[in-house]
């Protein structure tokens, strides 16, 4: 199989049974899946409160932007924490859990929650209780990823601060304020990162870049591999229009102002950067495993609604129907998918029929009917009732 696990929740009624039992209906719909394309679970759904015709179809239209909301949601948790987790694999796997269980191990022993959505509940209530857990689910974790990439963020910036080159970093530890003018009413000192490769030029043409430069007023401050430096004084006012050249040149003027303990502060809002950004990771990576958990159940239940909404749709009442899990891939799906609907085209009436070669054909204009009857509008009509998703 390949790396990538696909499953189909399909509904069926149990008249596809001799007994019409719901054990014996589950038995046919394994028998139908070859176990070299997939592996069949039972997924047990409780039966609802059922209303009228038309709240059912509005519900089945409701329940589909739910569960595409719910899948979002899911996605954007786990991309998340892979961020958070730097991509390894191992440990993201290790996070991704879904009620302190493996995702494929909670989905195989899926059991609805009844403590917490009663059955007897309405289903419109039911759903709105689902969405409202969403909501504040995606809100709490998008917030708290929030804050702990801003702090990460303002954390690298910080560093940058101390370990760039000198057309980036902090010069607090390394310009010494008594080699700038800072009293004078008419001349200030300004400091300039010159490229390695344009200090000749720089030294050669600095006096004449504008207007009231002062002569030999260049002092090499500090160098490294990219930049080097300088200290020069001008008047005042024109300061402006030295310090425009210098960017015409590519030469970056750079902003410092010395305040007694400065360095001091620059080192320890590292420090609380650094310890903040260590707390926050491990709120937003606790708040990640559960949120992941907690969406993830959240979209399994709605699921199950939109199966039992549509399965009601489509084959009307008792609700004789038994519903199984497919564990399968997406290279095979295709192949799961015409067995199924070889084997079950009769539930469709007049959507489906044969062709002379026996193979199965489906009717356009027939088939829009059912869909729209049974509420489904988001995929390819199959006899029936089928949901793919994919959860890793």
């Amino acid at each position: 199989m390949s790396k990538t696990t696909k499953y189909l929740l399909v509904s069926l009624p149990t008249s596809i049974s001799p007994s019409n039992e719901r054990d014996e209906a589950l038995t046919a719909l394994r028998s139908s899946v070859s176990p070299d394309y997939g592996i069949t679970y039972p997924f047990n759904i409780p039966t609802f409160k059922i209303g009228a015709l038309d709240a059912l179809i509005q519900q089945a239209d409701d329940l589909a932007k739910l569960s595409s909301d719910c899948e979002a949601v899911v996605g954007k948790i786990a991309d998340s924490l892979a961020s958070i987790l730097e991509g390894d694999s191992e440990k993201i796997t290790q996070q991704k859990n879904v009620n302190d269980k493996p995702v494929d191990q909670y989905l195989q022993t899926f059991s609805w929650n009844k403590v917490k959505y009663r059955a007897d509940k309405p289903i419109a209530e039911l759903a709105d209780s689902l969405r409202k857990e969403l909501l504040g689910l995606d809100n709490d974790v998008r917030s708290k990823f929030g804050q702990y990439n801003g702090t990460k963020n303002s954390l690298l910036a910080a560093h940058r601060k101390q370990t760039g080159n000198l057309s980036t970093k902090s010069l607090i530890s390394i310009v010494d304020p008594s080699s700038l003018v800072t009293s004078s009413e008419y001349i200030e000192t300004h400091l300039l990162a010159i490229p390695r490769p344009s200090t000749k030029d720089y030294l050669k043409s600095y006096e004449s870049l504008s207007p009231m430069v002062i002569p030999r007023s260049s002092t090499e401050i500090a160098a490294d591999k990219e930049f080097t430096l300088f200290a020069v004084s001008t008047f005042k006012k024109h300061s402006a229009e030295f310090l425009h050249k210098c960017r015409e040149r590519k030469w970056t003027p750079r902003d410092f102002r010395y305040a007694e303990g400065s360095r001091e502060e620059e080192q320890a809002e590292v420090e609380r950067l650094s310890k903040e950004e260590r707390k926050l990771w491990g709120e937003a990576l606790r708040l990640g495993r559960t949120g992941f958990s907690e969406a993830a159940m959240t979209w399994m239940h709605v699921l199950a609604l939109r199966v039992f909404v549509e399965t009601i749709l489509r084959y009307g009442l008792p609700a004789e129907f038994v519903c199984g899990l497919i564990k399968t891939n997406e290279k095979v799906s295709k192949k799961i998918k015409g067995t199924l609907d070889a084997t079950y085209m009769h539930l469709a009436g007049n959507a489906v029929g044969r062709d002379s070669k026996g193979r199965v054909v489906k009717d356009d204009s027939s088939m829009q009917t059912e869909m729209q009857s049974a509420g489904q509008s988001d995929g390819e009509y199959t006899p029936y009732v089928l949901y793919e998703f994919e959860m890793s």
